[in-house]
């Protein structure tokens, strides 16, 4: 039995979650589908790849990861398959596969080669990329469906700029809870701390100057930053909606200033 899991932009209040659902059902009713989420704001790919990149990994090998953000169909369009740490991932060519992958490698990347239903011109979640998931949940090749291609379309995630005694950073994604995740990882945090206390500023001349290891290490009601299972540095409050207790938004600048041993 097949794994699909949907990452979508189509909310729950309309149709089109159903009829993809349907279109799915009627191809491969034992099929096991899950909803990672709808709730991604309408084209944001990036708020998309932040989400799929933190769940996929909990999902077994051989999953099919449908993406469906921006994928209305226009002249030119590409719709992509790609195979990447034994996980498959099927959507529209918009930059969101070049954003999963990092500076990894796809093990396979493929061009979905289906003729379209002209009655689902204006919808190809419910008839292109519906027949390339069932087909590969079905364990059918890659290659049987499409024709290979090099790259995905390029686009990158904005990086923090770092220097010797700084990581400046932005906010990349909110979560349901209020909790402000950044585009800085642990890795990045400690390749420029080398061993030094910090201090982590924000808007309204917040300041944070310790790690925390988890949420309610801090009173009620109090800030705190982690590095939670995203491996992203979070801003946080305690049983609290940080975003808008702090004001910190999307895309909002956050910055970490690194302190020599002279300035402690």
């Amino acid at each position: 039995m097949g794994v699909i899991t949907l990452t979508t932009d189509l909310g729950h209040r309309d149709f089109y979650q159903a009829a993809l659902k349907g279109s799915i059902i009627s191809q491969l009713p034992d099929v096991r589908l899950v909803d990672i989420t709808h709730e991604i704001p309408s084209f944001d790919i990036q708020r998309a790849a932040v989400v799929l990149r933190n769940a996929f990994h909990y999902f077994p090998n051989g999953t099919v990861h449908l993406i469906g953000i921006d994928t209305v169909f226009q002249e030119g369009s590409h719709y992509t398959m790609m195979k990447f740490e034994n996980h498959f991932f099927v959507g529209a060519d918009n930059g969101i596969f070049s954003i999963i992958l990092g500076d990894k490698s796809p093990q396979e990347l493929f061009e979905i080669d289906i003729m379209q239903d002209l009655r689902y011109l204006h919808f190809p979640l419910a008839d292109i990329l519906t027949k390339a998931a069932c087909h590969i949940a079905k364990g059918g090749d890659l290659s049987a469906i499409g024709q290979p291609i090099e790259r995905p379309l390029k686009k990158v995630m904005i990086q923090p700029l770092v220097d010797h005694s700084t990581i400046k950073g932005h906010v990349s994604y909110i979560d349901s809870f209020g909790n402000v995740i950044s585009n800085i990882s642990k890795e990045l945090f400690n390749d420029v701390q080398n061993g030094r206390s910090f201090k982590l500023h924000f808007k309204r001349n917040e300041t944070i100057n310790r790690l925390s290891w988890h949420y309610n290490e801090v009173p009620e009601g109090e800030k705190l930053c982690l590095f939670g299972i995203s491996n992203f540095l979070e801003i946080a409050i305690n049983k609290g909606h940080a975003s808008r207790l702090l004001g910190l938004h999307q895309d909002e600048i956050i910055m970490i200033e690194f302190l020599d041993n002279q300035r402690r």
